[in-house]
């Protein structure tokens, strides 16, 4: 039990697909001017994500090494074409306000990354802690950063207005802005991972 808690929190913190590994932030960093952007392009990777090294792990037997590559973009790719289609008839307008982004999805380096390295050479129960785990470590570090630009840039969220025009900082909702928000991330994480390695190896030498 341990070892499969151990592969889902990797995802959350020490191993996080955007802080840590620092893969497919082209679209992360263009998608989160809104908070519902953020939410809704988290969850379609996180469902992509999980479904397909499900699957992937679940027939990797009996998927020959030198088709491997198009085998997984072919499984990626029916799983983000199903997320495109449910967002486009039952969530129109977010669908629309996301654009090419989660078309893709299929492309994104996060999910090849982990089809390949993980879930292709290990066990169904552990592919869908390091996916759920994975997915759920960007979803919140996206939620993050969207829930700062806009509340920031925009003065609302989910349309909601809670800072007046006259305090909003309109360098959030630029491309710089983004970049700036997501290094404080990254700045606060490290910070935060150097303070419990401190703690850990002054456990250990007072033991």
């Amino acid at each position: 039990m341990k070892k499969y808690l151990d592969i889902f929190t990797n995802g959350l913190m020490k191993e996080n697909p955007l802080l840590v590994l620092m893969i497919g932030l082209c679209s992360s960093l263009a998608v989160t001017t809104s908070f519902s952007n953020g939410l809704g392009m988290g969850l379609a990777m996180t469902f992509v994500l999980v479904m397909s090294e499900v699957i992937i792990s679940l027939f990797r037997k009996l998927i020959p090494s030198s088709i491997r590559i198009p085998v997984f973009i072919i499984v990626i790719a029916s799983f983000t074409t199903i997320v495109d289609l449910l967002m486009q008839a039952y969530l129109p307008e977010l669908s629309k306000s996301m654009g090419v982004f989660i078309p893709l999805i299929v492309v994104n380096c996060i999910i090849m990354g982990r089809v390949e390295s993980f879930a292709s050479k290990r066990t169904l129960g552990e592919s869908f802690c390091d996916a759920l785990g994975m997915g759920l470590g960007y979803l919140w570090v996206l939620c993050g950063i969207s829930f700062v630009r806009e509340l920031l840039g925009s003065g609302s969220i989910f349309g909601v207005e809670i800072i007046p025009e006259a305090y909003r900082i309109g360098f959030f909702t630029a491309a710089s802005g983004g970049f700036f928000v997501f290094g404080m991330f990254i700045a606060i994480s490290m910070s935060i991972r150097n303070i419990i390695q401190k703690k850990k190896q002054n456990g250990d030498q007072n033991k």
